[in-house]
């Protein structure tokens, strides 16, 4: 998961990565990542009657997840010839080693999936949207915006029309808990809830990957890239998550949804701003209305692209004042930002091992995270230093190199 641009500068400064590298990029994984792990561990709602949200779940619910779906197009596009996508036989070659890329993933995710972790994990769905973004990776910038823009304002009705028929089949084509290999088995199942069902819907999260591909094919190199993408993403995410609040509170939204919910342990004014998706969201047409994380609707997929455009631009933006300055700023998080599979996989597996169970005698929810966060980031600056990738990243970066075979990669 790395990216590379030609090298501008010959000057070696202290900490600097391999030459080209964006670590703009990096540092937004890494930023992805710790949010990630935030709203696994931290709580996203308060434990009183109303569930009042916390600000964990008020800034970091459905945006990080976002994000590092986002950056996953980015990478692919800054992988398979930046703003100028290859062609013919390199093309070929470069969606053979994603697709065995998104295998290596598949397997960590289904592996993972055997654990027994309150966390939704992405990785299979993860894999699944590389898949199935193959078919887009020879596109330029102008035929990816609309493809982006049209699958954002469609997918969501597409969704909202199909998920009802398959949770009403007997039994509900959901599986209910993280993909493992067992659920290979039951293909048409694992299909419906990766694609429809599940936390991570592949149908609407395509719509990240496409977005991310479109920044990526951006000349991410010249002064007023990122200025846009943080000023841009910044206008359209406020205007998107404004528009769903009014749609909801001041235009009847919330009213008509409350009169169709029959979950009463989940207050719609508290989920509408932290995760909607403990909700069966059928029986009306304003679901598709609301700008709640976890929604899948085209407000929340805007809003969150746009949040995941603004920060990308932002980390560029650091990364030139780090340049200026001659002081490696985005170490610590660039440093995980590098190697997000292995360090997603292990928190995962630590999540494991306390899962049903009470906290070691002195610890905190807080502490934990702390703890993680900063082994984490101590990790990545480690491996980073010593210009080391991460143990599951190199067996991704074989992969890919493999699925190349003799065509010579671009990363």
């Amino acid at each position: 998961m790395t990216s590379r641009i030609p090298a501008t500068r010959s000057r070696k400064t202290p900490g600097r990565q391999k030459p080209g590298r964006l670590r703009g990029i990096d540092a937004a994984r890494g930023l992805a990542l710790l949010g990630m792990m935030a709203t696994h561990l931290l709580p996203t709602f308060e434990s009183n009657p109303s569930l009042t949200p916390t600000w964990v779940g008020l800034v970091f619910s459905g945006r990080s997840a976002a994000l590092f779906a986002v950056l996953a197009g980015v990478g692919l596009a800054l992988s398979t010839g930046k703003h100028e996508p290859v062609e013919g036989r390199e093309l070929s070659g470069a969606r053979r080693g994603v697709a065995l890329r998104a295998l290596v993933i598949a397997a960590v995710g289904l592996s993972l999936g055997a654990l027994e972790v309150n966390v939704a994990i992405i990785l299979v769905h993860y894999a699944v949207l590389f898949l199935c973004i193959l078919p887009f990776l020879g596109l330029g910038v102008k035929r990816l915006c609309l493809w982006a823009a049209g699958w954002i304002l469609a997918s969501p009705v597409l969704a909202y029309l199909l998920r009802p028929w398959l949770l009403a089949s007997e039994p509900p084509l959901k599986l209910g808990h993280n993909p493992s290999w067992e659920d290979l088995s039951v293909p048409s199942q694992l299909l419906a809830d990766l694609f429809l069902t599940g936390y991570y819907p592949v149908l609407q999260w395509l719509s990240y990957l496409l977005v991310g591909l479109v920044i990526g094919r951006l000349a991410l190199t010249k002064a007023l890239v990122p200025v846009f993408l943080l000023v841009a993403g910044t206008v359209v995410a406020i205007a998107a998550k404004a528009l769903g609040v009014a749609a909801m509170e001041s235009w009847g939204g919330r009213g008509a949804l409350e009169k169709v919910l029959n979950s009463p342990g989940y207050p719609l004014d508290s989920v509408l701003q932290v995760n909607l998706t403990g909700l069966s969201q059928e029986g009306s047409w304003w679901w598709l209305a609301s700008a709640a994380p976890h929604s899948g609707t085209s407000l929340d997929l805007l809003h969150t692209s746009a949040v995941a455009a603004a920060v990308i631009g932002a980390c560029l933006l650091l990364e030139r004042l780090a340049d200026w300055v001659d002081l490696d700023l985005l170490l610590p998080l660039r440093g995980a930002g590098a190697m997000t599979l292995t360090l997603y996989t292990v928190h995962v597996w630590v999540l494991s091992g306390f899962y049903l169970k009470p906290l070691p005698a002195g610890w905190t929810e807080d502490g934990m995270y702390f703890a993680q966060a900063a082994a984490a980031i101590l990790l990545g600056v480690v491996f980073t230093r010593l210009s080391w990738r991460g143990p599951l990243e190199w067996v991704g970066h074989a992969a890919n190199r493999l699925g190349r075979g003799g065509v010579t990669a671009l990363r």
